[in-house]
């Protein structure tokens, strides 16, 4: 084996896998894109919209660690093209849906696709990542962040002139994407003895015996930053624009605008943050990524009409920028398990959001739109709990004698 391979940064691999997570996540956004023409064709309450995202975002995130296990053990590069075959189907399968039950079981395909594409994906761009892991990380999650913000695009552009049958076009999406993972599975199978987890030595064992309350803690440190994160992000995603409309007399055309400039501004957030990590550390990125959010978040409830807009942008930079930091973080801190990491981290985040959909739904069928969104904006003051994690010394240090450096 060429140990060059693995200490070199293969920037088309990444740019590839990076276009393939933009599409997978592409097909993800079309659910909740079709919100407010499903809330108007079929009737559906603000719970059953809840539950639709939930089955999405749960299906994915209970999945996800599972796969990432297996596959930290016996690799499956051509599980990339398989889960987006999945995908493609739960799309066709939602084109013609004609109530909520089906609506479910289409989301159920789509939901099993991400599961099986998101910690193999992940792997992918570390195995492609040479000594950059954070800048990797960030060019392979700006995709799937590029891709949830056409969801408003999708909804102004197509939904609304072609109705839930306009959701058949994004089947040549998913056919797409399944092309350029059978290249990509082809070069992952050629570093495939790079990726196989090797037999713990004694000393790795008491390594991780030493350090495994450390990795408790900051394990749980992070279920919490993944929590405050995503209910945040999941809350402004799926219902901000009912509530731009609710106070700002849109129409639902409009009111993605204000959708699609978190979103969008998010994915940039997602791309720097990377970058920034490598260079004054992944704590630090964290941190004050949630320092910085948690006066605007309190703001945006009482903005007005372009406030809110000027708002949201600054949101979707600052709050995203953790995003891929905490994968690498957590990959760092577990070393061997990078499958495991990425299923928990990014699995987390999207089982956080089902729970999160379905909550915030209801709070909204409760108490209403505006005093929901009012509530939600001290969750990004959770994010403090940084404070708590290892610095990114104390991980580097432990990940060194791990591997006997």
């Amino acid at each position: 084996m060429d140990t060059s391979k693995s200490n070199r940064t293969v920037y088309s691999i990444l740019f590839i896998i990076g276009i393939c997570h933009m599409l997978n996540d592409t097909l993800q956004a079309v659910i909740p894109a079709m919100f407010p023409i499903l809330e108007k064709s079929l009737g559906l309450t603000f719970t059953q919209l809840g539950l639709i995202s939930f089955t999405l975002n749960m299906t994915a995130s209970v999945m996800q660690p599972v796969v990432g296990i297996y596959t930290d053990k016996k690799p499956m590069p051509y599980a990339l093209p398989v889960g987006l075959a999945s995908s493609m189907f739960g799309i066709l399968g939602l084109a013609f849906a004609s109530g909520f039950w089906t609506i479910l079981l289409s989301v159920l395909f789509i939901g099993l696709g991400s599961a099986v594409f998101h910690p193999e994906g992940s792997r992918v761009a570390y195995l492609a990542a040479g000594p950059r892991r954070s800048t990797a990380q960030s060019i392979y999650q700006v995709g799937g962040n590029s891709g949830q913000a056409l969801a408003p695009v999708i909804t102004a552009l197509v939904l609304v002139p072609l109705g839930q049958f306009g959701v058949i076009w994004f089947t040549a999406v998913a056919g797409l994407a399944v092309i350029f993972l059978i290249y990509i599975a082809r070069w992952y199978a050629s570093m495939t003895p790079m990726v196989v987890t090797k037999t713990k030595s004694p000393d790795k064992e008491q390594v991780d015996k030493r350090y495994a309350k450390a990795i408790r803690s900051a394990l749980i440190v992070l279920v919490f930053i993944i929590f405050a994160r995503t209910w945040y992000a999941k809350a402004i995603s799926n219902f901000y624009a009912f509530y731009a409309i609710e106070n700002y007399g849109l129409s639902i055309a409009e009111s993605q605008f204000y959708i699609f400039t978190f979103l969008l501004m998010g994915a940039i957030g997602t791309f720097i943050g990377g970058p920034l990590a490598d260079r004054f550390g992944k704590k630090n990125i964290i941190l004050y990524s949630f320092l910085c959010t948690g006066p605007l978040a309190l703001l945006l409830p009482y903005a007005g009409e372009i406030g809110a807009i000027i708002l949201l942008g600054l949101l979707g930079i600052i709050v995203m920028s953790s995003f891929s930091v905490t994968v690498v973080y957590a990959q760092e801190l577990v070393p061997g398990k990078i499958g495991t990491m990425s299923g928990l981290t990014i699995g987390l985040a999207f089982g956080m959001g089902a729970i999160g959909s379905v909550a915030l739904g209801s709070l909204i069928d409760f108490i209403g739109l505006t005093p929901t969104m009012i509530a939600i904006s001290l969750l990004p003051l959770l994010g403090l709990v940084t404070f708590f994690l290892p610095s990114d010394k104390k991980v580097n240090a432990w990940h060194a004698e791990y591997h006997g450096n």
